[in-house]
């Protein structure tokens, strides 16, 4: 459980207790964790495909991974983003239990999930201003891994997504802070992300503004785009070109010293 004490904002919701599965590894000396965040449009969670089995495949290569179930409707922002930011603090306040890098937490999500983890990467100083760690424990992430991710409100957007995060009548200051490739900043985590041409659901061009706004704002970033593919394609295990992006991942992180 993430909240002993009960969990933040969860006047209006519906007293759902967020938690996350823990998938370590067995290592000689600390590497890197991954924190998992499955989609759904922030109405439910995908957790077997865009969950468990990310975590099982990450564990494959060596790194340590955890699943969060964070809250979704009728809990509305920020709880979701209270409960990403409690989930790197917990990880990191038990680095050296769970011999874990504390300075090599990445968060990693998918569709809505990758909207999470892209507004801690992005807006981790906001959730810390709503909540601070008692005992100072950051929750910036090392690394942010988005996978076919909802990242803006505007043209491209998933208005479902936002209606569940943000209730039926957002203001407008809400809408352009969720709208993440309009608040990228120079002092964010270097991001992987991945998307498919041809995602009905959630167009490529979240994936792609994203990535001209840290080009612009020089945030490292590793972005590759398939040609083909539906949304929610998870590992992508049945397609041989998506099913790459696992091993291109996990050489990024290496890369970034997670291995």
């Amino acid at each position: 459980m993430l909240w002993p004490d009960g969990a933040p904002f969860s006047d209006n919701g519906d007293g759902y207790q967020p938690f996350i599965e823990r998938f370590t590894v067995e290592t000689d000396k600390p590497v890197g964790a991954v924190i998992v965040m499955p989609g759904g449009g922030y109405q439910k969670k995908m957790v077997t495909y865009e969950g468990r089995d990310i975590c099982q495949r990450f564990n494959q290569a060596g790194l340590h991974s955890f699943m969060l179930d964070y809250r979704v409707a009728p809990n509305h922002h920020p709880a979701p983003m209270l409960d990403a930011a409690e989930a790197v603090r917990i990880v990191r306040r038990n680095a050296e239990k769970w011999n874990i890098r504390p300075d090599k937490i990445a968060v990693l999500g998918f569709s809505a999930g990758g909207h999470l983890a892209g507004t801690l990467c992005v807006h981790y100083q906001w959730a810390e201003s709503i909540l601070p760690a008692k005992d100072g424990i950051s929750s910036r992430p090392d690394a942010g891994i988005l996978c076919y991710a909802v990242l803006t409100t505007r043209n491209f957007g998933h208005p479902a997504s936002f209606k569940n995060l943000l209730g039926e009548n957002p203001s407008a200051e809400d809408l352009e802070k969720m709208s993440l490739e309009v608040n990228v900043h120079g002092k964010m985590p270097p991001v992987f992300l991945w998307h498919t041409a041809t995602d009905a659901l959630v167009p490529v061009e979240n994936s792609l503004f994203f990535a001209e706004a840290m080009s612009r704002e020089k945030v490292p970033f590793e972005l590759h785009v398939y040609p083909e593919g539906p949304h929610g394609m998870g590992l992508a295990l049945n397609d041989l070109s998506v099913s790459s992006w696992p091993d291109l991942c996990v050489r990024w992180l290496k890369k970034n010293a997670f291995l």
